[in-house]
């Protein structure tokens, strides 16, 4: 391969995964800030409410791994241009939704979908960009996810109020289209055999593993929404009993869909993904508790809510590429550690947010979750890539995205627990606007809580060394 003709797969690389990284993130924040339209349009309870976020991440969760595995095998582009078109298509499903167990049904396809793009988007980079130039495009692509959680509350907001609920699902299709007309014609058409699809170690595909995971998934999910029931107490300690269930079979097989033992072995990833995992489960629920403290307990419109609700990932994306960028000098750790610092001090302000608050308390809480969120991910996610060889980056970059998916999806069962213990079935309306608050208040300060030990193991986590720094990106 040519240097010019490198440097041309690169921008064409970076491109799409840009716009996908814009257009996923736009479905979901706009989604989230037509809950209450979609709420009160399905008649849902608060717990049911919970399951229009959770759906699309449990399914995430339960795919990120699977599909990981197969993008190492079949190729990273290949998958990701087949998740370009699923997500396009199950988004146009769920919009077209005419039950709330039709529009979950929906959320679950769309979380399948995002999958195959969670778990080969930062492989692409890490194969296409040598390691000295890979925090800078991490910090691009992971800026471009912020710039679309930012555009998503705004435009989801106005489309909410002038052309209803549905129209926040069509919003990303036309440039999902797009990136698969730039994939095909680019990357595979032009010079033939899919040249730049790269692909990892081929390895036997582990199904009784991927089913024992995929299980364990769905009893956190199921037993979250069930609290505080006997029946969720059951469902949870199934949960428990297949985690520990899958890692003693995943320490037995040379080749387990979720390799753990790299986790026994290699510190600085392991850190770095529960760092992550932590950081997500601290602040994935901002938008979705913010978006329902405005709407319903500050009584602004969607269109409105939309505007505060953009500040926190407008911070995120002014800082981080520059966060990328600086971790390609200095040390990770450092800058995502005081990140993550920043973030705790946001959470504890919005944790003491009511309805008769100043509204300018809670941008400056935004300002400090955006700026801390902003500051942790590019750097960590350096650090984890930068951890492992070249031929596991699909697997790193798959266990980046299971740890978000995981760390949201525990944000989402915070959200669930104090909806359930305070609301429960009941709909939220002016009886339950006082529960309302308070729900919101416990999680917010639950978050705040969380984020103190992951600030202790984001430090401890290692200094990250720095010998392949001139190496050369794996190429096919």
């Amino acid at each position: 391969m040519t240097a010019a003709s490198t440097t041309r797969d690169r921008r064409v690389v970076i491109a799409m995964v840009i716009l996908n990284s814009f257009t996923t993130p736009l479905t979901l924040s706009a989604a989230n800030v037509a809950l209450p339209t979609i709420a009160g349009y399905f008649s849902l309870s608060a717990a049911m409410l919970s399951w229009v976020p959770m759906a699309y991440l449990m399914a995430g969760a339960m795919f990120i791994l699977i599909f990981g595995r197969l993008a190492d095998q079949f190729g990273r582009m290949r998958l990701f241009l087949i998740g370009t078109v699923a997500m396009a298509l199950s988004s146009a499903f769920t919009g077209m939704a005419v039950s709330s167990a039709m529009l979950i049904g929906g959320r679950f396809l769309q979380g399948v979908s995002a999958a195959m793009l969670y778990a080969t988007h930062l492989a692409i980079v890490a194969s296409a960009f040598p390691p000295n130039q890979r925090g800078r495009a991490i910090g691009i692509v992971i800026s471009t996810v912020y710039v679309g959680l930012m555009a998503g509350p705004v435009l989801g907001g106005i489309v909410t109020d002038q052309f209803g609920w549905r129209a926040n699902f069509f919003l990303h299709i036309p440039l999902s289209l797009v990136v698969l007309a730039v994939g095909l014609s680019r990357l595979f058409l032009a010079d033939g055999a899919g040249r730049a699809d790269w692909k990892g170690e081929r390895m036997p595909f582990d199904f009784p593993g991927a089913a024992l995971f995929c299980l364990a998934i769905m009893f956190l999910c199921l037993g979250a929404s069930l609290l505080p029931s006997m029946a969720s107490a059951a469902l949870l300690l199934l949960f428990a009993a297949s985690i520990v269930a899958y890692i003693r079979y995943a320490n037995s097989v040379p080749s387990p869909i979720w390799d753990v033992r790299l986790f026994f072995s290699n510190a600085i990833f392991t850190r770095s993904c529960g760092a992550s995992l932590i950081m997500y489960i601290a602040t994935y629920s901002n938008i979705v508790l913010m978006s329902l403290y405005l709407q319903e307990l500050k009584a602004l419109s969607a269109s409105e809510a939309g505007l505060m609700l953009m500040i926190q990932p407008a911070a995120m994306a002014l800082l981080s590429p520059i966060a990328g960028r600086l971790s390609d000098w200095g040390e990770p750790r450092v800058i995502a550690t005081a990140g993550m610092a920043l973030s705790a001090v946001g959470l504890l302000m919005l944790s003491n947010l009511d309805a008769g608050s100043d509204l300018s308390i809670a941008a400056v809480a935004l300002v400090l979750n955006g700026t801390g969120f902003g500051l942790f991910t590019s750097p960590n996610s350096n650090a984890i890539l930068s951890s492992v060889q070249a031929k596991d980056y699909g697997a790193a970059s798959a266990t980046i995205s299971t740890t978000r998916v995981l760390g949201q999806l525990g944000s989402m069962v915070l959200v669930a627990l104090a909806m359930s213990l305070l609301i429960g079935e009941r709909l939220i309306d002016a009886d339950t606007l006082p529960q309302l608050e308070r729900a919101i208040q416990l999680t917010f300060g639950l978050a705040a809580a969380i984020c103190v030990p992951g600030i202790v193991l984001s430090m401890l986590r290692g200094r990250m060394h720095r010998a392949d720094a001139q190496a050369e990106p794996e190429q096919t």
